[in-house]
């Protein structure tokens, strides 16, 4: 708890403290006023109340332990992986919380080819796997978010992810097979068909899917501990290219119509806002780091400098900046399905008035698919949130439109307090596009930041003071944004505490979510609040 600012210790914390130490040791215990912060806050939500301590086990059974004593001492327990919420996904709702900080539970268990799959625990980070799979030339067919480079596993399956893979295979939950997920008790469940002796699950659709219970529930119906994910063989050749449209609804019928086809791995497509905020980013001839990344992707070295060399002359100023930007990845088992598929993918393009540009930014996505978490900042320091809607194909036109013209209608005041607006698109398999509008206004960066953004590259930005004014707008902004796409029956990743989920079901779904949540979180300990459920108690 705080008083006159500063932070005291609680009543009982000193007991709590005693206990957690005798099972993950002194050392993975943090107390400290800075740790205690950074863990009370997220990309949007600032610090409110504060954690009362930071637990850290390595084991599942350490982990079934601490969860099962913060419990019994009367503590909410709120689950954490690299922080990269923006829902409120994980900020405590009282002082009286204990952090899991899942860092520590980083160990890729097993690697089976005979069944093609994976077993992580939660804290493996999606850099960390593919790095991991990739001497095996194998690949989960969901693969990673953008952010893959800090972001979890267990945040991942919580919180589900888009980009990359998900073009043909969906969010990051379509690539489970099973998990072992902790209750509020310490007790255990495991999903699955677990094969001889229950150690080695390969099939998920075992009756009905309990897995796919706990995903997407931001760790409110239990705490991940670890993650089966399927295996595919790499993919052995792929190709990019690149697309300008003349309007975002344009080409969001294209990228409907390409999702129609199956024909692209991903997707990632910006509007001209973001556009002028990529051109702020320093350029890409001058970030060697990126050059030798496309060099060494090519499978041919002098492929590879060519491709380089034309990213370096090029530039990005090979997109009008009135345009809309769309890249396209597209992979196989041979160049000629490849071809198939691009060649079916410019037609699209060309259908709906795109005009193909240098495919630049295309290889470099793949090329560098988890880059240095800078953009969680604006360009020149400012404030960044974004807020998204998992659309229909053919709502998605419709929905981008409603919330431009919501953005013309409060014109005035957001120029009036320099708020600046941008859109990213990407494809989710045969039947969804995700719409995720981004907002940027001037106002400082805080701790969450400090730990996930290059510390030279902040260091290049100009820190702002806190500006109630400008968020007070953005807060509302994005509140109606999520209205809009509540008309369209929209869905979302990354519930959190921001979108309506439970108040938003069927009375006979809600009674069924309450059940699960009665057997798994009795107290409504584990991160309360979150999915709509209640807060109880202490919480």
């Amino acid at each position: 708890m705080q008083q006159d600012g500063l932070l005291v210790e609680l009543p009982g914390t000193d007991d709590l403290h005693a206990k957690l130490t005798a099972i993950v040791g002194a050392e993975n215990i943090r107390t400290d006023d800075a740790s205690r912060r950074l863990h009370s806050e997220d990309i949007w939500t600032p610090v409110g109340p504060v954690v009362a301590l930071i637990v850290a086990p390595a084991t599942v059974q350490e982990l079934a332990a601490a969860v099962a004593t913060a419990r019994a001492a009367g503590y909410a327990i709120a689950p954490r992986g690299a922080g990269m919420s923006y829902t409120g996904g994980y900020v405590p709702v009282a002082d009286r919380t204990v952090s899991l900080d899942m860092s520590r539970m980083n160990r890729v268990v097993r690697i089976n080819r005979e069944d093609m799959t994976v077993t992580v625990e939660a804290g493996v980070t999606w850099k960390d796997l593919n790095e991991a799979l990739a001497p095996h030339g194998l690949r989960t067919p969901f693969w990673g978010p953008m952010s893959g480079l800090s972001s979890t596993i267990g945040g991942g399956i919580s919180q589900l992810n888009a980009m990359f893979g998900a073009g043909h295979y969906g969010t990051s939950s379509e690539s489970v097979v099973a998990l072992t997920v902790v209750a509020s008790d310490g007790s255990i469940i495991r999903t699955g068909a677990r094969g001889p002796g229950g150690e080695t699950p390969f099939y998920r659709h075992f009756g009905p899917d309990l897995t796919g219970i706990f995903c997407g529930d931001c760790g409110t119906l239990g705490i991940k501990a670890e993650i089966t994910l399927r295996l595919i063989t790499m993919p052995a050749v792929e190709d990019h290219a690149s697309f300008s449209f003349p309007s975002g609804e344009a080409m969001l019928e294209a990228m409907a119509e390409i999702a129609r086809q199956g024909l692209a791995a991903e997707t990632c497509a910006f509007d001209p806002g973001l556009t002028v905020v990529r051109m702020k980013r320093a350029s890409l001839t001058a970030d060697v780091k990126t050059l030798s990344a496309v060099v060494a992707k090519e499978k041919n070295f002098g492929k590879g400098i060519l491709a380089a060399a034309k990213i370096a002359m090029g530039g990005r100023n090979f997109i009008a900046p009135t345009d809309y930007p769309l890249h396209v990845i597209c992979e196989g088992r041979s160049k000629a399905a490849v071809d198939h598929d691009m060649a079916a993918t410019r037609k699209i393009a060309a259908q709906f008035g795109g005009a193909e540009i240098e495919n630049s930014i295309a290889k470099v996505i793949r090329a560098m698919p988890f880059p240095a978490l800078n953009s969680m900042v604006g360009p020149t320091g400012e404030a960044w949130v974004p807020v998204h809607g998992v659309c229909s194909l053919s709502t998605a036109p419709q929905a981008f439109a409603d919330i431009q013209a919501l953005y013309a209608e409060h014109k005035a005041e957001m120029d009036a307090h320099e708020i600046h607006t941008g859109f990213l698109f990407t494809t989710m398999s045969s039947n969804a596009i995700v719409v995720e509008p981004v907002f940027f206004w001037p106002q400082g960066w805080r701790p969450v930041h400090e730990s996930a953004v290059e510390p030279a590259h902040l260091a290049r930005l100009q820190q702002r003071p806190q500006n109630e004014a400008a968020t007070a707008l953005v807060t509302s902004l994005r509140k109606a944004v999520v209205a809009i796409f509540e008309r369209y029956g929209s869905g979302h990743f990354q519930i959190g505490r921001t979108y309506p989920y439970r108040e938003s079901r069927d009375a006979l779904s809600r009674n069924l979510l309450d059940g699960i949540k009665a057997i798994m979180d009795p107290d409504g300990v584990i991160n309360p609040g979150v999915l709509g459920f209640p807060v109880k108690g202490n919480a």
